[in-house]
């Protein structure tokens, strides 16, 4: 595993921060290209101030490198907005931003943390092997379809 760089800071921060949408952004763009519309499950900025979702900002200095959210669900906690900008990739920042993600799933005394990805993005599905995520079915409002891969984690 990548450590993180030691100038990396991450913060809660909202998504509608100029870097936090920039990054944003361009990841929903990604999924557009990569994936139809009935598979992506990204949330908009909007979604990501909500409520229930905690949102975060990876930095270094006043540059924005990457985005990871927390949706407190009743009984997990769902990874969301999980993106590193490219020239960022390979320096540990999706790591940890997952790590941060994580502890704040276990402060919230959450037994499970779980997520969902498309296939293709291998890099992605790596970094979640590696924090110790294994596959499993569908869950919360997903339902089965070629689009989507989930993964889970136990927390306790």
């Amino acid at each position: 595993m990548i450590a993180p760089d030691p100038a990396l800071t991450i913060r809660r921060a909202s998504p509608h921060e100029p870097g936090a949408a920039a990054l944003l952004h361009q990841s929903h763009a990604l999924m557009q290209a990569l994936y139809p519309p009935e598979q992506n499950h990204f949330l908009s900025l909007d979604a990501l101030a909500a409520p229930g979702i905690l949102f975060f900002l990876a930095e270094e200095g006043a540059t924005a490198l990457g985005t990871g959210a927390l949706a407190l669900r009743p009984g997990y906690g769902e990874v969301k907005s999980l993106f590193t900008a490219e020239a960022a990739r390979g320096r540990g920042v999706a790591a940890a931003l997952l790590a941060t993600l994580e502890a704040e799933a276990r402060a919230a005394s959450l037994p499970w943390l779980r997520l969902e990805t498309g296939p293709g993005l291998d890099a992605a599905h790596r970094l979640y092997t590696r924090a110790g995520f294994t596959p499993c079915g569908p869950f919360g409002a997903y339902e089965e379809s070629p689009g989507s891969l989930f993964f889970e984690k136990a927390l306790s």
